[in-house]
């Protein structure tokens, strides 16, 4: 069951995402720059977040149904993913682009493209050291 409702989600994303699509190229993004890729950005935010919030809210719901003693493992996880998501907002310094010569964007937009960019580079950072990691402990664990 929770494959298939992560499936429709998936699926229903996908849709929106391709319906904003076509819609942005038939009313026409070039008119304004500026407004075409905040409202782009905004909307992929806003179908990053539904999908981050789906998946783990019907996480939590699972393990809570399979076994009640992991909901507050789960929780604690997802509070520290809070805590890093706000720190990177906060330290996020949302200044403009070097380099950049086109119209100016809004510094809410730059400043969420830069905590996007930095939980990038910590995501993937933690991903790099936990393959390491497991390499090790699996190579440990085999030598007993």
């Amino acid at each position: 069951m929770y494959s298939k409702i992560v499936k429709y989600i998936s699926w229903a994303l996908l849709i929106i995402g391709a319906l904003i699509g076509v819609l942005g190229f038939i009313i026409g993004f070039g008119t304004n720059d500026a407004v075409a890729v905040d409202m782009l950005l905004y909307c992929g935010y806003a179908m990053a977040g539904i999908a981050v919030a789906a998946i783990v809210c019907l996480g939590i719901y699972a393990s809570a149904i399979v076994d009640p003693k992991k909901l507050m493992k789960s929780a604690a996880i997802l509070i520290a993913a809070i805590a890093v998501i706000v720190v990177a907002y906060l330290v996020a310094p949302g200044a403009d682009p070097v380099g950049y010569n086109g119209l100016p964007q809004s510094k809410s937009v730059l400043k969420l493209t830069d905590t996007i960019l930095i939980l990038t580079y910590v995501f993937c950072g933690a991903t790099i050291l936990s393959v390491i990691v497991g390499a090790i402990v699996s190579g440990a664990r085999n030598k007993k």
